[in-house]
Formats: structure tokens, sequence, C-alpha cells
């Protein structure tokens, strides 16, 4: 398997890619991670694995007394939320088109946000836990120290931004799963605020690495020590954007399912709780009988019984999972299909009428300005799952019958 000629090239790294080609750009990163002196071991590297900012998509980053603001990136706990209703598919209309044009209007989508600020008192949270977290957030947000090193900031609207779903690869879909249920799946993070936080910290580390001449293969690799003060900055601010991202799916879902029961004219239950899971982020971790950062960018946490999210390209499929703990990958899996090309050759190499037949039977804009994101332009997402067979157990199969795209 190719995987293995990657380890044996490699030191320090573990691949569960299976007999996937590894792009060389990717590698070289890989390289250049695993040669870093503050990590606390090997670096596993996810089925979904390719070339990101200063370090792959799809790898979990093990590090001591230091963290890489480039390896978070600049979508600060961008992830998942999932919600099975109690709808059928024998509940939804032939054509989907009215819930789609709903959904559009209740959740701005791409550089659009709400017109006023998403706070206590409106936007139907009256007397919900996501109104008392909304007003947790607040005072902390006004404690971060980082925001001095950020210049002007639109406070307003970061918090009109909450409950949006921003551009790129994020999207809302309603799926089936293999009992003809009714799940709502979305995918946003941390919307301006996190890009600003991280965009602050990836400039401060960069620069202390500058300082103190430390040589770096790739200087999106500089990092924040332990102790310092601009680490200390960074990660409450790294927190805080984390909460801000799950409370963005979180209201979002309300809103998508708010407009849903205004398509269809009926009220929409949840069968349980819903699964609300980070991708790009890092977190203080016990893992080999060692207190150490993990980074996962571009993956999910898998603890043993622990459920989360692998999304498929839109008009293909997606997965809930069950982690099962393993321990060589930090207890984590892929974060999605991964893009096997970069979004400007996707809109070279395909057309308008090649979306219309890789998206036949989705409800979902098919102009255009969505080629890049394509299902050609994504990895196969059963190659995916085949290669981190021994990191979850799939607990529900999900297909796309409609998705927004900003």
């Amino acid at each position: 398997m190719l995987k293995n000629q990657y380890e044996q090239t490699i030191k320090g790294v573990r691949l569960w890619t299976g007999d996937m080609e590894v792009g060389q750009q990717a590698l070289q990163q890989i390289r250049n991670i695993s040669a870093l002196p503050i990590l606390a071991g090997h670096i596993s590297i996810m089925p979904d694995v390719h070339f990101g900012m200063g370090a792959t998509v799809g790898s979990v980053i093990p590090t001591r007394g230091a963290i890489i603001p480039a390896a978070v990136g600049v979508d600060i706990g961008c992830g998942m939320v999932a919600m099975k209703t109690q709808l059928t598919a024998s509940d939804l209309p032939d054509s989907l088109k009215k819930v789609r044009h709903q959904i559009e209007r209740d959740v701005p989508v791409g550089f659009n946000y709400h017109g006023d600020s998403v706070k206590p008192g409106n936007q139907g949270l009256e007397g919900m836990a996501l109104k008392r977290r909304i007003e947790a957030l607040m005072p902390r947000f006004d404690a971060l120290q980082i925001m001095a090193r950020v210049g002007k900031f639109d406070h307003k609207r970061m918090w009109q931004q909450l409950g949006t779903l921003g551009g790129g690869n994020h999207f809302i879909e309603l799926c089936l799963d293999e009992a003809q249920g009714v799940w709502i799946m979305l995918h946003s993070g941390s919307r301006n605020v996190g890009k600003t936080v991280g965009e602050a910290a990836v400039t401060t580390a960069r620069e202390l690495a500058r300082q103190n001449q430390t040589h770096l293969p790739d200087r999106d690799l500089a990092w924040l020590d332990q102790g310092s003060q601009e680490f200390d900055e960074y990660i409450a601010a790294l927190r805080w954007c984390q909460d801000y991202a799950a409370l963005n799916r979180d209201i979002m879902l309300h809103l998508v399912k708010r407009a849903l029961e205004h398509a269809l004219g009926r009220k929409i239950e949840a069968q349980f709780e819903a699964i609300n899971c980070h991708h790009n982020y890092a977190n203080l971790e016990e893992h080999f009988g060692e207190q150490i950062w993990v980074t996962r960018k571009g993956a999910v946490s898998a603890r043993e019984g622990q459920l989360g999210i692998i999304p498929g390209s839109m008009g293909v499929k997606s997965y809930i999972v069950k982690g099962k703990g393993n321990a060589d990958a930090y207890a984590s899996c892929s974060h999605g299909a991964g893009r096997r090309m970069s979004r400007g050759e996707a809109k070279r190499r395909f057309s308008q009428e090649d979306l219309v037949q890789q998206t036949a039977g989705v409800e979902c804009r098919k102009d255009s300005g969505v080629v890049d994101e394509i299902p050609g332009a994504y990895k196969s997402i059963d190659e995916v799952m085949a290669a981190q067979s021994d990191l979850v157990e799939v607990v529900h199969t999900l297909k796309q019958v409609l998705c927004v795209k900003g």
C-alpha cells in the first residue's frame, strides 16, 4: 500500500491513506511538520489529507509546550452539526425548491449576514439555551487581549454573523438515512472573527520566529510558546472562537428547523440531541500518559463511543460515525472526503453541465458559481471510509436530497 511507502520515507508519521496517493505538496508539508522540535509524538495523517496553509488539511499534530496558529487555521472551530428529525422521505414534497428558497431566506449565506445582531431577544431565541450561551460569550469577548493586536474590527458584524453560513465549502443539507429518515446537517465555523483572530496569531508567531531567529522549513509553521503572553492571549481567543463556532452552527440549526417548519407547515422535532463537532481546532488532551496540545486541522475527535460527522461532497453521501478511540491516531478520524484538486483546477476541468449531471437528484444551486464544489473535485468518500475502518464505525449513511451553498 502507498501509505507504507510514505511512512518509510517520512519519520515520525502514521498515515491512514490506504492505497490513495498523497500529493507532492502535501507530502512536503508532512515532512516539514514531522521535523519540528515541539512535537510530542508522531503526527497522524487522515485519509482526506491534502495541501493546506502551513500544515496539510487532514493532520493531527501533537505538540508539547507550544501551539502552531497556522496549523489550527483561520476558520477556527469550523465543523459540523447534524440532527435527525421525526420526518421521513414521504413527508417531503416532490420538489424541494420551495424548501431550499425558504432556508436561503432565513439563513444568510456567502458574504451576507443578519440585519440585526443575533442576541437575546430576537431570532426566536427567547428563553432558550442558545440565549444563555450568547449571554455567556459577550463578556468573554470583551476580555480577549488579542484583539488589541488586530486594530480596526467590526464588533457589530460579529454578532450579526452568528447564525450565518459563509461561503466556500460551507453548506446546509437535508439528507435521508438508510431508513429514509430526514436529517438536517450543516457545515460552518467562526466566520470573520475566527479569521481575524487566526490571522493575528499567525502574524505574531511569524514575527516572534523572526526575532528569535528560529529556523523554519515554512514560516507558517511558526509557533507560540506556552507560558508566554502571546500564547495565553491566543489560547483564550482560540477557545472563545471555538465556542462561537459551535454556537453559530446551533443557531443555524434552529433557523433551518424553523424554515423547514414554515415551508412544510408542520412542527419539526429532534429524535435525539444534535451532534456538533469541530474539525479545525486545538485542545489540551492526555495521550500516552502525557498532557499535550492536539491540533486537528481537518480532523475530528473520535474517542471510543463518541459520535461524529464525516460529510462527502454534495450529491454523494455522508456518514454519522462512532469513534473507536484509536490511540495511534490520537482518537481522531477524517473530517470529510477531502479535495483531490484545487478550486482553480476544478473550474478549469469541469463545466456547469458536469455539475448538473453530478448533482442529479439533489435540489441545489447548479450554476457556474459553485462548479469548484462539484463532487468530482473531491476524493471518493468510499475510499476515505475504507481507509479509516480502524478509527470509526459507521452508524448511519446519509444521502443528500437538498444542499444550500454560500
